[in-house]
C-alpha cells in the first residue's frame, strides 16, 4: 500500500480554458472541481477507455506523484512550488497535436521544445527533497519488464523510470488500449481536439500541486503557481 496522501507537480491548464474542457470531458472527470464530466459522441465503453488516467485529470507530469518525506508538509510543498515559479519564465509549447505514445494516446507537442525538458528536470530535481523514499513494495510495481538499464536506474534514483532523458512532455487521453481501440480512440479524439479553439500555440504557464487522499479517490488540484510573477526572475528563460 502506498503512502498517502500522494502529491504530484504537473501542468494543468487553466480551469476556465478551452484546452482543460477538453481534455476534463474527455477522461470524464474535472481535477479543479471534482466533479464529473462527459464528451459528446463518445463509445459505450469510454469510461474503460479513460479509467486508469482518469484518476489523475487532465495534466502533463513535471514531477510525478510522492508522498511527503518526514519532516516536510503541505504547506512548505506549496511555498516551496510557488518561489521556484516564480523564479521561471512560462514556456511557449506550441501547437499539442493528437498522437499514439506507445499504448495510449495522448497530446503532445508537435515539435521538439528543449525549455519543456529542462523545466520539467528541475522539478524533478528541485522538490526531490519532499519526496518520502520509494517503498520496496512501490519498486516492485514499478519495476515493469521492458525497462531499459537507465529506467532502472532512475526508478531507484528518483522513484520513477520515466525522467531526465527519457521524460517526454504528454498529457494522456486513454489508458493502454489494443490496436483496433487505440486506432478508434485516435480518430475521435482527433475529430474532437479540431474542434477546440485557441490551441494553436499552447503555453506552459503554470505550475499545480495535485493530491491524492486515498488510493481509491482521484487526484484533485489544490493549488497553482503562475510562472514567471518574479520581478527579478534570476533564473529564468523566456520562449
Amino acid at each position: 500500500m502506498n503512502a498517502l496522501p500522494r502529491y504530484a507537480i504537473y501542468f494543468v491548464p487553466a480551469a476556465d480554458s478551452a484546452l482543460y474542457r477538453f481534455g476534463a470531458a474527455v477522461l470524464g472527470y474535472d481535477a479543479y472541481s471534482g466533479e464529473p464530466r462527459s464528451i459528446d459522441g463518445a463509445a459505450d465503453d469510454w469510461n474503460d477507455i479513460t479509467q486508469a488516467p482518469g484518476v489523475y485529470g487532465f495534466h502533463a507530469t513535471l514531477k510525478p506523484p510522492f508522498a511527503l518525506a518526514d519532516g516536510q508538509d503541505e504547506a512548505s510543498l506549496t511555498e516551496a512550488v510557488a518561489r521556484f515559479a516564480a523564479d521561471r519564465g512560462a514556456v511557449t509549447l506550441g501547437a499539442l497535436q493528437v498522437s499514439e505514445l506507445g499504448s495510449f494516446v495522448a497530446l503532445v507537442p508537435s515539435l521538439p521544445r528543449p525549455e519543456i525538458h529542462a523545466l520539467a528536470e528541475a522539478c524533478l530535481r528541485d522538490f526531490d527533497r519532499f519526496r518520502a523514499p520509494m517503498s520496496e513494495q512501490e519498486r516492485q510495481r514499478r519495476l515493469t519488464p521492458g525497462l531499459t538499464d537507465r529506467q532502472i536506474v532512475n526508478l531507484a534514483r528518483w522513484g520513477y523510470p520515466y525522467v531526465c532523458e527519457d521524460f517526454r512532455f504528454h498529457m494522456t487521453l486513454t489508458g493502454a488500449l489494443s490496436l483496433q481501440k487505440r486506432s478508434r480512440a485516435l480518430r475521435f479524439l482527433c475529430e474532437k481536439y479540431e474542434q477546440v479553439p485557441g490551441v494553436a500555440s499552447v503555453k506552459l504557464d503554470r505550475l499545480v500541486i495535485a493530491r491524492q487522499n486515498e488510493t481509491a479517490t482521484p487526484f484533485r488540484n489544490i493549488a497553482a503557481a503562475p510562472l514567471g510573477q518574479s520581478p527579478y526572475r534570476p533564473f529564468a528563460y523566456s520562449c
